[in-house]
């Protein structure tokens, strides 16, 4: 499959995190395709090795998460509606009039609906409304609904993929299964080519959350070095440019003390040697990504960077450009044909 296809595919997963074990199994049926070993661990994690041709050379782990944005259900009352808790972060002005899948005995499509604005006290009018008040309507009555949903259940957002162009698609969990589609890209270019280093591909899991997925993941794996990708803010109306990069102009590479500076400058100069377009970005603190988590994890792992633009974030319509996955793809592709002595060297004090 292509990009296209693989994003679509993916997209249309479900990973409620804590809770990605048929996305993995399925996420892992694709990787088989393109690497020597795939397994999925005990926390869901696909970790898939790519063997390079010296056993005494590097390993590099190339990481994206697979997990998304959900709900739990906390409460299924005797008229069939059913309130839930967030699992990741959620505007939940983005909630009302969304259709939704409960993830229960069978699957059950559900509404959030709206207090029709006539119904509304003044002083509510224009105010957000709050994750606890909000309730699905499955259309079933309670006793029907008991049958198939119950506390626990994961719930997940229910998005068409939209094809809006022949550069821009449109659908839910494009944060990350855009990175996922541009792992298994650069495995395509990958194929034919002999490189010296081990590569370790990770599709991780609970991302949304507290980034315990990659941690596990690469203390038992202890590569030495490590590539993130994820996603940014594409740019939209009135959002500062300082916290948003462009679609289309290639992956957001990030600068600061989260990651090694050897990595990012020698990814910068791969950019500039292969005509690859790319948008820097000032990262002071905690990049909210797994970067955070892996630069730590054993005895510390030196870490670059890569995110790819999307608009709507955290939404059901998260849309993104794919040149910028084939961007990143050729830009990691670059990276990962490094010798054994030249990542060595970056690596060094």
């Amino acid at each position: 499959m292509g990009i296209i296809q693989n994003l679509e595919y993916l997209s249309q997963l479900v990973a409620v995190p804590g809770y990605e074990k048929d996305a993995a199994e399925k996420c892992s049926v694709l990787f088989s395709d393109w690497c020597d070993q795939v397994r999925v661990d005990k926390f869901f994690n696909v970790i898939c090795l790519k063997k390079g041709y010296n056993k005494a050379a590097k390993r590099l782990m190339i990481t994206a998460h697979i997990d998304e944005i959900g709900f739990l259900v906390n409460s299924v009352d005797d008229k069939g509606f059913v309130g839930i808790t967030n699992v990741g972060g959620i505007d939940s002005k983005i909630l009302l009039a969304q259709e939704v899948i409960i993830h229960g005995r069978q699957d059950v499509v559900g509404i959030i609906g709206a207090t029709p604005p006539h119904l509304l006290k003044a002083e509510d009018v224009g105010k957000a409304v709050k994750l606890r008040d909000i309730r699905i309507d499955t259309g079933l009555c309670g006793d029907e609904l008991k049958k198939y949903v119950s506390v626990g259940d994961t719930v997940s957002l229910r998005s068409k993929f939209i094809k809006m162009n022949d550069q821009k698609v449109s659908g839910k969990a494009m944060d990350n299964r855009a990175s996922i589609a541009c792992m298994l890209e650069i495995l395509r270019l990958l194929k034919d080519v002999n490189h010296e280093n081990d590569l370790i591909f990770v599709a991780s899991t609970q991302e949304e959350t507290y980034l315990t997925g990659v941690m596990t993941a690469s203390y038992a794996l202890r590569p030495d070095a490590a590539i993130v990708i994820d996603t940014c803010h594409g740019d939209i109306p009135d959002l500062p440019k300082d916290v948003s990069s462009t679609p289309g102009k290639g992956p957001e590479i990030s600068i600061g003390p989260n990651l090694q500076p050897r990595l990012v400058s020698k990814i910068f100069e791969l950019g500039k040697e292969n005509g690859i377009p790319f948008q820097k970005m000032v990262e002071a603190g905690d990049t909210g990504t797994e970067a955070w988590a892996t630069q730590v994890s054993a005895a510390g792992i030196p870490t670059a960077l890569l995110s790819i633009p999307i608009r709507y974030m955290h939404t059901a319509i998260e849309t993104v450009n794919l040149e910028d996955i084939k961007y990143t793809a050729r830009m990691v592709s670059e990276f990962a044909k490094l010798s054994s002595e030249q990542l060595g060297e970056l690596l060094c004090l």
